[in-house]
């Protein structure tokens, strides 16, 4: 029992960085879901930037001005979509990723 009370209180203690890599991975897995299957026109350069932000979440080191570029480009890439049913739900990730972006580590 000691032994679980021991583990609690050593807790990883998160960072602002690590909220925001998690939340940009949830927003990530989300987005591929609402992507499988689709075949819209753009599909590529969405698949392309999936890639990409996937590649930049593996990194170690968490630079905000990195994932706020992806974040463009991936504006680029729901600009590029054609079909109106999917570019509302990319616009809804995009504005998911933004408050992503915004979360803080909760204070202890």
């Amino acid at each position: 029992m000691e032994e679980r009370q021991e583990k609690k209180s050593v807790k990883k203690q998160l960072t602002d960085a690590d909220v925001k890599r998690k939340a940009v991975k949830l927003v990530v897995a989300h987005l591929k879901k609402k992507a499988a299957g689709g075949e819209f026109m753009g599909i590529d350069y969405l698949l392309d930037w999936v890639d990409e932000i996937e590649h930049l979440l593996k990194q170690e080191e968490f630079d905000i001005r990195e994932y706020h570029k992806m974040r463009k480009q991936f504006n680029d890439v729901i600009e590029s979509t054609l079909d109106a049913e999917m570019r509302k739900k990319l616009r809804d990730s995009w504005y998911s990723m933004g408050k992503a972006l915004d979360k803080k580590a909760k204070p202890y």
